[in-house]
């Protein structure tokens, strides 16, 4: 062989042994993506976002996004309290964070006098929401308040109110915070309007709070998980007080990721 042909296989061989490797052609993935839980917790009357902290922590930490907003004149809000802040302003509080706060798919739960408030929200904004729990809550139907829906012989709201604000024994001014405050009365009388029948469509779950050794049907909140129970929805029990996700906060975010 002539070695300037020899030369060349030598060259070409050493080329193609170098030459590196096709990198490969990506695969495009066919798992679904995981999109985030969302909660907005909506708490009761005297109270405030504080008492989801627990819970949102534990949540959280479980890939959870958790918002626990405080209504107007209540919480971290009490600076704004005012006799004229009525259902429809607490309506507008929550609507208005899940608008501004861009928030879809959104998991909207209600505790104890939230449950009106929810109830509202759904109302104004059911494209937003993918499920509503009530957490021994009120359950309305259009035209009825808090005050209507009272169980005979529960609390004396009219005894406690002053000024136009409910105050009761364990409100407090010089109670450590975070803590209960005075909550406005106009906000139980007002009557809830109730007009878009697409938000009859939203999922929901009742979960009623029942004290140890009392029977559901004495508990305040026992004709709501009734009424819940005859609309088809999922409806559990929970032996806990009426404050669970202060002070049960694991077992009631096992309940919530349980229902997620």
């Amino acid at each position: 062989m002539k070695p300037r042909l020899l030369l060349a296989l030598l060259l070409g061989f050493s080329c193609l042994v170098l030459s590196p490797a096709a990198e490969p052609v990506p695969v495009a993935s066919t798992a679904p993506a995981q999109v985030q839980p969302v909660l907005v917790s909506v708490h009761g009357a005297w109270a405030g976002g504080w008492q989801f902290k627990k819970v949102a922590t534990l949540l959280e930490a479980r890939g959870w996004k958790v918002y626990r907003p405080s209504m107007s004149g209540l919480g971290e809000h009490f600076n704004t309290a005012s006799a004229d802040i009525g259902l429809a302003t607490h309506i507008d509080d929550i609507v208005n964070f899940i608008l501004f706060e861009n928030l879809h798919d959104v998991t909207l739960l209600g505790h104890s006098y939230g449950g009106m408030v929810i109830t509202g929200v759904a109302d104004r904004i059911p494209e937003r929401i993918s499920r509503l729990i009530y957490l021994d809550a009120f359950l309305p139907v259009n035209g009825e308040s808090a005050m209507t829906l009272r169980k005979p012989g529960s609390l004396a709201i009219e005894q406690m109110t002053k000024d136009g604000m409910i105050i009761p024994s364990w409100v407090k001014p010089d109670k450590g915070l975070p803590k209960d405050v005075p909550h406005p009365l106009k906000t139980f009388t007002d009557p809830i309007v109730l007009k878009n029948p697409a938000a009859a469509k939203v999922p929901a779950t009742y979960i009623l709070t029942v004290d140890k050794g009392k029977k559901p049907e004495d508990d305040d909140f026992y004709a709501f998980y009734e009424r819940a129970r005859a609309r088809g929805w999922p409806v559990l029990i929970m032996e806990a007080n009426h404050v669970p996700m202060w002070y049960l906060p694991e077992e009631t975010a096992q309940l919530l990721e349980s229902i997620h």
